[in-house]
């Protein structure tokens, strides 16, 4: 930043979020923080579940995500403040321990998703480089020193980190694209099985029906990440107008490319090869030209994931940094570095965080605990923008059909609870999160009440809904 550059302060005298993001970045941001991870070892477990019909709970996930967006552009171009769903649970209903658990919930979801990228990167990198792993200390110190660049990279600016966002978005889809081209190309030449595509092969006994439904709850996971982006409106160009034509086009485009893929998939290999390990597309690219060096595969996931931990390290630096602005956090995790204008704070925080799970959890089961949490954060955004129409703002702003959020409540609902065949294990994950999370709220709000000694303002009433 240059030294006679202004720098802008909010009502508290902290320097405000520096707006950089243009439509362009915006959509790179979106489309690379929803491809990340999980299509490259999704495909398989969501085969296992449905048999050759691969590609139907992959549509069934973008349609609710899409109904769920609805609702999340209504309430970011009404209130274009950095902290997402926390905030507008905040604005809705004006309790603090919701508000509290709601933004533990999205903290936590994004940084095991980043603690999780972080092991998988360092895993890669031995396998992409051939070296010993021994007793796994080596995986972890990789992962470590991992973590610790994004966090670097966070803090040195939200510009320097959306440029490396757009290189790894570029290969992590060119990855997919690959996929694709060479089922394209297998199909044109003769090889491969159509047929399978309307093949449902369930598990259990379930009817077609319970299956889909059990393996949406698993594709779901790989539809996340577009709401990570309205917790970049203080760092976005004109949000109010730019949100709604880049979140819907990016949403669009990832869902065609997870149909296309899984439809590749499913013609040139087999759904039982599929549910078997946990490197499914490359057994595509190994049946539709043996002759392309499948190694790279190792290099592209390595930049998937690295894509994916960055984005969601930002996203739950930005949240802590918002919530901490309306006094739901401890106010020094809104501190801003005044000259590089980014969370610090946040970012030590939840930098910490992430060390934590990447010494001690077990990340195996955590991609459907992940979306469990999240289908529960969607159900109750897709109530809080029906609540919050009675708080008109001076602006104009985009407004979702009322069926939206109705559908999306109840299909998120839906998909959250045991009803639609998710695993037990993920229940059980969730609530030893939740059990934490509900421990930080009583230590956090213990600490402010003694340090505030009691005047604390919390009310929703603190939000200023009309800066633009």
């Amino acid at each position: 930043m240059s030294a006679t550059e202004h720098v802008e302060v909010g009502p508290d005298g902290q320097p405000t979020l520096r707006r950089v993001m243009g439509p362009g970045l915006l959509l790179l941001f979106v489309v690379g923080d929803i491809l990340g991870t999980g299509v490259y070892a999704l495909t398989g477990a969501v085969a296992a579940e449905v048999g050759g019909a691969v590609w139907l709970p992959f549509l069934v996930a973008f349609v609710v995500a899409i109904l769920t967006a609805f609702s999340y552009l209504e309430l970011v171009t009404k209130y274009p403040q950095a902290a997402g769903a926390a905030l507008y649970t905040h604005k809705a209903f004006g309790i603090h321990f919701l508000t509290f658990m709601v933004t533990f919930t999205v903290m936590c979801s994004g940084l095991t998703s980043a603690s999780s990228a972080s092991r998988a990167f360092a895993s890669n990198f031995v396998e992409a480089f051939e070296l010993s792993v021994g007793d796994g200390v080596l995986l972890t110190l990789l992962a470590l020193a991992f973590i610790t660049v994004v966090a670097l990279v966070n803090f040195r600016g939200v510009s320097e980190s959306v440029r490396i966002n757009v290189l790894l978005t570029c290969v992590e889809l060119g990855g997919l694209l690959i996929i694709i081209g060479i089922g394209a190309w297998a199909l044109a030449r003769g090889v491969g099985d159509t047929s399978r595509l309307l093949d449902f092969d369930t598990a259990d006994g379930r009817g077609a029906f319970g299956a889909v439904t059990a393996a949406t709850a698993l594709a779901f996971f790989a539809m996340v990440g577009f709401e990570d982006s309205v917790n970049m409106a203080e760092e976005t160009k004109d949000p109010v107008r730019v949100f709604p034509k880049v979140m819907l086009f990016g949403l669009c485009l990832t869902g065609l490319v997870y149909v296309l893929v899984s439809i590749s998939s499913v013609a040139l290999v087999t759904p039982e090869e599929l549910g078997e390990g946990d490197a499914p597309l490359l057994k595509v690219v190994a049946a539709g030209a043996p002759a392309f060096p499948v190694g790279v595969f190792a290099f592209i996931t390595m930049f998937a994931v690295a894509n994916s931990a960055l984005i969601n390290m930002l996203m739950a630096s930005r949240l802590l940094y918002g919530m901490a602005r309306q006094g739901v956090l401890p106010g020094f995790l809104g501190r801003v570095h005044r000259r590089r204008r980014t969370p610090w704070a946040g970012i030590v925080f939840t930098t910490a965080i992430a060390f934590g799970l990447i010494f001690f959890a077990d990340l195996a089961a955590l991609g459907g605990t992940t979306s469990l949490l999240l289908l529960c954060v969607f159900t109750i955004v897709n109530v809080a923008v029906l609540v919050l129409r009675r708080d008109p703002v001076e602006h104009d702003h985009f407004h979702a059909p009322t069926a939206l959020p109705v559908l999306g409540a109840v299909a998120c609902a839906y998909l959250a609870s045991p009803l639609s065949g998710r695993a037990g294990a993920d229940y059980r994950i969730a609530a030893v999160l939740m059990v934490i999370g509900v421990a930080l709220w009583a230590g956090t709000s213990a600490v402010q009440r003694a340090l505030r000694s009691g005047h604390a303002d919390r009310s929703p009433e603190r939000v200023d809904s009309s800066r633009p």
